[in-house]
């Protein structure tokens, strides 16, 4: 079921239970040319790597910053919920990403 608190696009802190989403002007996909992954908005290209591109493509509004934790440890050995919130948090403040509120 979607939220219906609205997005968040300020720099209040990314909360466990905040359910982040690619802002409308964003989109990830594959640069060929780079062989790495992109967000690319407007006047702007972010180059991610394998585990931002990896957090990124489970940020879809619906699942919390918890869920998305917890997949990336079925994939990865190490994953801090502190560092995900942290480049979560980056992206917000560059209005790449929105969250709402749980």
């Amino acid at each position: 079921m979607r939220s219906t608190e609205p997005m968040r696009t300020d720099r209040r802190p990314v909360e466990e239970s905040s359910r982040p989403g690619l802002a409308s002007h964003v989109r990830l996909t594959f640069d060929r040319t780079r062989e790495q992954h992109v967000l690319l908005g407007p006047e702007a290209v972010v180059v991610l790597n394998r585990t931002g591109a990896d957090i990124l493509g489970l940020c879809d509004g619906q699942r919390t910053v918890g869920q998305i934790v917890a997949e990336l440890r079925g994939r990865y050995e190490r994953v801090s919920d502190g560092e995900v919130q942290r480049f979560l948090e980056r992206l917000v403040a560059k209005r790449c990403v929105e969250v709402s509120d749980g």
